[in-house]
């Protein structure tokens, strides 16, 4: 019989295109030889064009969903993405208190990538008075890490600032932040571990197109890590690895900005840039 390998539940959006949530996620536990489990939390109309509809889905079905799964497989890791409404976070917030599950990864998902808010002011209070005291570990961007603590995203630029809103974040609760620097010349993430202080993560810029659904697989990843039992700072070293190389082995799907790669891994699966580099071309 074969061993079982441990099961990731990810809570998030629908997103038809499968650049990002849901779908995306799915594809990230895949490939890294975990087993997905999933609740949606809001319905989508989007493409690689952007979000055009959100649809919060009821907080019942998302807590019978939730009860029903947690009472039927072993869960090893939490990814929480987008929430879509305040109800739905606050039902998620109460079933995370109550259920008492490890190594819950939260992304604070407010606006996508087109500037369609995904979460409003009341699901934002939740999310502050609730979720970031819940989670194991927290995993906004600039813009995301500023307007949890009331900021624009001017005002977190560079790294002394993305350490400054980190201790911030440790003050209204949240245990262990990382915040991602895409923006920054050369791709910063930051770790910071509260009191035993932190840890920088950096990569080169890759300037190519298909970027869609980079924070959900950077956070799915750090879930799949820590549920084979990696240490958070090798959970997010190997969470960064495998987004920089989906971005670089991406390709175009729409007419909008494509998806990263997840799946670069699999044999004979497209992957220009790898290949490239393989071959000497490029």
């Amino acid at each position: 019989m074969l061993h079982s390998p441990p099961t990731v539940l990810t809570i998030a959006g629908f997103d038809p295109s499968a650049g990002a949530g849901i779908t995306a996620d799915i594809k990230t536990i895949a490939a890294h030889g975990c087993y997905g489990v999933a609740v949606i939390t809001a319905l989508t109309v989007q493409s690689t064009r952007g979000v055009r509809r959100v649809e919060p889905v009821d907080p019942g079905l998302v807590w019978e969903s939730l009860e029903e799964l947690t009472g039927d497989v072993k869960v090893s890791a939490v990814h929480v993405g987008m929430l879509g409404s305040a109800p739905v976070a606050l039902t998620v917030a109460e079933f995370l208190g109550k259920a008492c599950l490890p190594n819950v990864v939260l992304d604070p998902v407010l606006r996508s990538s087109s500037g369609a808010e995904l979460l409003d002011d009341a699901g934002m209070g939740v999310l502050r008075e609730r979720l970031l005291s819940l989670a194991s570990v927290i995993t906004p961007n600039t813009e995301e890490a500023a307007a949890l603590i009331g900021k624009s995203a001017a005002e977190v630029a560079t790294i002394e600032e993305m350490k400054k809103v980190a201790r911030q974040l440790h003050g209204m609760g949240a245990k262990r932040v990382v915040v991602t620097g895409g923006h920054l010349q050369k791709t910063t993430d930051l770790l910071s571990l509260g009191d035993a202080g932190t840890q920088t993560f950096k990569a080169d810029r890759l300037n190519l197109d298909n970027t869609h659904g980079t924070g959900c697989a950077f956070s799915t990843a750090i879930a799949c890590q820590l549920a084979q039992g990696r240490a958070l700072e090798e959970a997010v070293l190997l969470a960064k690895a495998f987004v920089t190389a989906a971005i670089g082995n991406g390709y175009a799907v729409g007419n909008g900005p494509g998806p990263v790669n997840h799946m670069y891994r699999m044999k004979n699966h497209p992957g220009g840039f790898s290949k490239k580099l393989a071959s000497g071309k490029g």
